[in-house]
């Protein structure tokens, strides 16, 4: 399946190359669409080795949603683990998002864009999940030691992500033509205009390796 943060393996696992083609067919179709038929025909497998690993079409969706959402709590530790500023971190989220967008786009639909509670009823909306309340935490830890506007963190959150995840689904539903992080500066400008303690201030940049 592919990965965020490392290359896919070479030959690919059984259950990667399935977990690779519901992916596809799930973003490209939408999963009450798909049947396991597809999944197997497009993964070039057998109908048995979908059941032995996943247990039905059901299983394959919670799989690949548990083992994408482990890459993006990885992605958003790798950022919280570098020593940066509480906006300069935020930032490098959202720039790896815009990166992601393009790169992976596919991973980023499913994550960002996809509506999980349709087919995995027993899961938390995915605002819960762990790297989104990570996310929050520091936020959070933003506005305590006074980088980010004294508000509710909810709203802080919103404020900094919300333009961003916006513009991602605008992207993935073709009505923004241009790669995103060509708008990457326009964003981070307008948001901590209006969320930053000091507005007066220019807002920090990341190198372009960040």
């Amino acid at each position: 399946m592919p990965y965020l943060l490392r290359p896919e393996p070479d030959p690919m696992p059984m259950d990667c190359r399935i977990l690779t083609a519901a992916l596809e067919l799930f973003v490209n179709k939408g999963y009450h669409n798909v049947s396991v038929h597809d999944v197997q025909k497009h993964a070039k497998v057998s109908i048995g080795s979908i059941y032995n690993h996943f247990g039905g079409k059901q299983g394959i969706a919670r799989a690949l949603y548990d083992r994408l959402l482990q890459e993006m709590n990885q992605m958003v530790d790798s950022v919280i683990s570098q020593k940066l500023s509480i906006i300069e971190k935020c930032n490098s989220i959202i720039k790896l998002w815009f990166e992601y967008t393009e790169s992976h786009s596919d991973i980023i639909a499913f994550m960002l864009h996809a509506k999980h509670n349709e087919f995995i009823t027993d899961q938390p909306p995915i605002c819960s999940a762990e790297p989104f309340r990570k996310i929050r935490e520091l936020v959070q830890d933003g506005i305590d030691n006074g980088e980010i506007r004294a508000c509710d963190c909810l709203i802080a959150a919103s404020v900094i992500f919300g333009g961003a995840y916006r513009m991602i689904s605008l992207r993935l539903d073709g009505l923004v033509d241009r790669p995103l992080p060509e708008y990457y500066d326009q964003l981070i400008d307008a948001t901590w205009q209006s969320i930053r303690t000091s507005v007066e201030c220019s807002t920090p940049r990341l190198a372009s390796n960040s």
